[in-house]
């Protein structure tokens, strides 16, 4: 049986890519080394205390970054900046996207924003980490330096996205907008291969992932909803079973692969969401809709959405289409919180 590496995926597969010209492959593959020197820091990291614990220093959300995360951001952002074809990187760890007075070129043809390392909380207690990146053709003039209209895109306009996570085994999951298809590294030779071809979300799906502490601070449309998943029901396989990591990634790829639901819904604290519509929601939006589910604010389509700020915030639905959808319904009962 033929087994296929990414890179002989990407370039057999080219002719599906916007802006076919070998730029994907180079672009990708910048991507996967990066992931491949990250995964090898995480696996040595219960052996290398100097990579664990907290950096010292908070991120532009006020959160504090840890060790991983700014030895991620590092090795993501030195290897996009050896590729021409990207002149713009937006980060969650950085407080302003880069350009061309960081050293990236005015002649590249790529936005590229990403999660360099989400879930890095979860690192020290070896749960599975990962990271999301989105790349989007620039808006602004090839030549001219990059302005924040071209980060400012809706998910619509993303060209491929895609996610690594690091755990038991490590995977690559990207979407070219031809449908979702997993690679998985080999550890012994370097190499990612084929293993999950055309993903799709199962439609049997019954798994719920919610951080449920935050039940109470949610509107009651969403506490109906936790309700109704414990209920019994054989038709609509009820009840559901509660799944969550913690980690998006993690949580979201269980979802994909078994069938299943995650929710981080607007609360008291955080009305406006949690989650980053640039780094990871319109990504995983991508994702999931070219694996046949859906993803939203909990009212509109993410994707739809036009950013108004690099680290904008928002509530999100996604996972397989039916799931979302009725919680949706439940969700639009009432968006006031008790």
């Amino acid at each position: 049986m033929r087994v296929t590496t990414l890179s002989e995926f990407i370039v057999e597969r080219q002719q599906e890519f916007k802006y076919a010209s070998g730029d994907l492959t180079r672009l990708l593959s910048s991507i996967q080394l990066a992931s491949k020197i990250v995964n090898r820091e995480i696996n040595r990291a219960g052996l290398a205390s100097e990579i664990l614990g907290k950096a010292g220093n908070e991120n532009v959300q006020g959160e504090e970054q840890m060790k991983l995360d700014v030895y991620a951001n590092n090795q993501f952002i030195h290897a996009l900046k050896n590729q021409e074809e990207v002149c713009g990187i937006g980060s969650e760890e950085n407080d302003d996207f880069l350009g061309q007075a960081d050293g990236l070129p005015a002649k590249g043809k790529y936005i590229v924003l990403m999660d360099p390392l989400d879930g890095s909380s979860n690192i020290d207690v070896n749960v599975s980490i990962g990271t999301i990146f989105s790349i989007y053709h620039r808006v602004s003039p090839i030549g001219s330096p990059v302005t924040m209209e071209d980060f400012l895109q809706p998910g619509t306009a993303q060209i491929a996205a895609g996610y690594v996570i690091y755990g038991s085994s490590t995977m690559l999951v990207y979407t070219t907008g031809n449908g979702v298809n997993g690679f998985t590294l080999d550890p012994s030779i370097g190499s990612f291969f084929l293993s999950h071809p055309n993903l799709k979300f199962p439609a049997s799906g019954s798994i719920y992932s919610i951080n449920e502490g935050n039940a109470k601070e949610c509107s009651t449309g969403i506490q109906d909803y936790l309700s109704w998943v414990k209920e019994s029901d054989r038709d609509s396989r009820r009840p559901y079973s509660a799944r969550y990591i913690g980690s998006l990634v993690a949580d979201f790829h269980r979802n994909l692969l078994k069938g299943g639901i995650y929710l981080y819904p607007a609360t008291q604290k955080a009305p406006k969401g949690k989650l980053r519509l640039l780094y990871e929601a319109n990504p995983l939006g991508f994702i999931a809709e070219q694996a046949g589910g859906t993803c939203t604010d909990g009212m509109n389509r993410i994707m739809t959405i036009k950013p108004t700020d690099l680290h904008q915030r928002t509530p999100l639905f996604v996972g397989e289409k039916g799931m979302v959808e009725k919680a949706m319904e439940f969700n639009l009962q009432t968006t006031e919180t008790r």
